[in-house]
């Protein structure tokens, strides 16, 4: 919603999926297949043990260029089925094709999702009227809360100011995803819509929050998880000092878990915990030992143990 008076940001902004959101990888067994049952572990691990109010599946994290509409639809069922007593499940369902982006939000609606994150149209270069038509057409497809993601350094075309102003008046579209790095950019839309922000930057976190975001959806959030949890809610209560402890704590691995593709070492990571990950698909691929090595002094940076 747009508005000329917007409310003070802050603690009391909604917060249509709480604060805490993990991009979740996607557990494949060794020969490279779905595992559905490492996909409900992994997931219950993320919310009773790393504090997460929501999941984000099928994002790019979660490998989703890789995965089929009918692995997508399966995974979105048996996260839902694991946490969604518990937490909120998101299902992306972005594609550059809108009719294919249409399909995968009625697909993930019918399997149980609590809401849709749309990744801006990437590399056909949608111009602005381009990117709102699909947005709305997307949001006008399902009766589920979508979250827009702004990512122009993948998508290459950022949402524009003016396109997201535009895009709050529409009832279902309720937040943003914003990988942007643009803070004045985003201060701008919220002085001006009611649009929940999600920094699509683990280590912009406290950043945002700064400037009236509501959260995170995050990646090194497999392992910091519960201490990003604690680092909102210390911003929430007015701890701004805590908070910013707690941001210099966990910016080895903030920034650390993307020095290559972050569904990469996050998949070491987990791995290396005895958790649910498996290898990744091609093009990516796995850790080398000097990449998993230097993950680890990453978390020794942070004060996390991640075992040999």
């Amino acid at each position: 919603m747009t508005h000329d008076h917007p409310a003070p940001p802050g603690p009391g902004a909604p917060r249509p999926f709480g604060s805490l959101l993990t991009a979740m990888v996607t557990p494949f067994t060794p020969d490279g297949s779905l595992d559905l049952d490492g996909a409900a572990r992994l997931a219950t691990h993320l919310v009773d043990r790393q504090g997460n109010d929501a999941l984000v599946v099928n994002g790019t994290t979660g490998e989703s260029p890789t995965t089929t509409d009918a692995e997508k639809e399966r995974l979105v069922r048996a996260v839902v089925e694991a946490v969604g007593d518990r937490a909120k499940v998101v299902a992306g369902v972005g594609t550059n094709d809108t009719r294919h982006t249409i399909e995968l939000a009625a697909a993930a609606e019918k399997a149980g999702a609590d809401g849709l994150l749309v990744v801006t149209p990437y590399y056909n270069k949608p111009p602005q009227a381009g990117l709102e038509r699909h947005f709305r057409a997307v949001a006008d497809a399902t009766g589920l809360p979508v979250l827009l993601y702004d990512i122009p350094h993948r998508a290459g075309v950022p949402i524009a100011t003016e396109t997201l102003v535009r895009l709050a008046g529409h009832e279902r579209i309720v937040g943003v995803k914003d990988a942007k790095g643009d803070l004045a950019a985003t201060s701008w839309v919220l002085r001006r819509t009611d649009l929940a922000y999600y920094s699509g930057e683990d280590a912009l976190t406290l950043p945002m929050l700064a400037i009236g975001g509501v959260g995170l959806v995050g990646t090194s959030t497999h392992l910091t998880g519960a201490l990003t949890a604690e680092l909102i809610a210390a911003y929430d209560r007015g701890d701004t000092a805590a908070a910013l402890a707690l941001h210099h704590r966990l910016l080895p691995l903030f920034t650390g878990i993307f020095r290559t593709q972050g569904t990469i070492l996050v998949k070491a990571a987990m791995t290396a915990l005895g958790l649910p990950a498996g290898p990744v698909r091609p093009p990516l691929v796995d850790a080398t030992d000097a990449e998993v090595a230097q993950l680890r002094a990453d978390c020794a940076d942070a004060g996390l143990e991640l075992p040999e």
